[in-house]
């Protein structure tokens, strides 16, 4: 028994906090391109005049959760930096990357697809403009960039190459 209680964490803190963040947003961001998303263009609601509405309320929320993700992340990353002496400074540019990504689809793509996709006339059918599938091309793009550089850097943290 006294073997379990000896058991000590040899990583820093912040290590553990960028692991923990890491984690949650990797799986939120999966859940929300993998599930909620698809469910949401399957079950036709795209086609819908609420459809932008419904979209840019959900990705408010999400892009903020993105923010508050990265900016932990980085400042983990730069902690790291500091304190570590065996520490990669490609943790800080992916870090900083993902950071720039964030506010990529925060300040810049959902604000646009919103404008974009938002129904003017209420006596015209709801149809989905063609610049709309080039900013879905750059949300993906984006988003793969987001997951590779997530996943990275999980993985370096994971194994203590930080």
């Amino acid at each position: 028994m006294t073997a379990i209680s000896n058991l000590e964490f040899k990583r820093p803190i912040w290590q553990t906090a960028i692991i923990l963040t890491l984690g949650f947003w990797l799986s939120a961001s999966l859940v929300l391109d993998w599930v909620i998303m698809p469910s949401l263009y399957l079950s036709g609601m795209m086609s819908q005049a609420g459809f932008t509405t419904a979209g840019y309320t959900i990705f408010w929320n999400f892009n903020r959760m993105e923010l508050l993700s990265a900016a932990v992340v980085l400042t983990g990353a730069l902690a790291l930096g500091k304190t570590q002496y065996h520490w990669r400074i490609g943790s800080i540019v992916l870090s900083g990357l993902l950071l720039t990504i964030a506010m990529l689809d925060t300040y810049f793509l959902t604000p646009q697809m919103c404008a974009t996709g938002v129904q003017l006339n209420l006596f015209e059918a709801a149809a989905i403009p063609s610049t709309m599938n080039l900013l879905h091309g750059g949300y993906w793009l984006l988003e793969l960039i987001k997951l590779v550089a997530c996943g990275t850097l999980l993985n370096w943290c994971w194994r203590e190459q930080v």
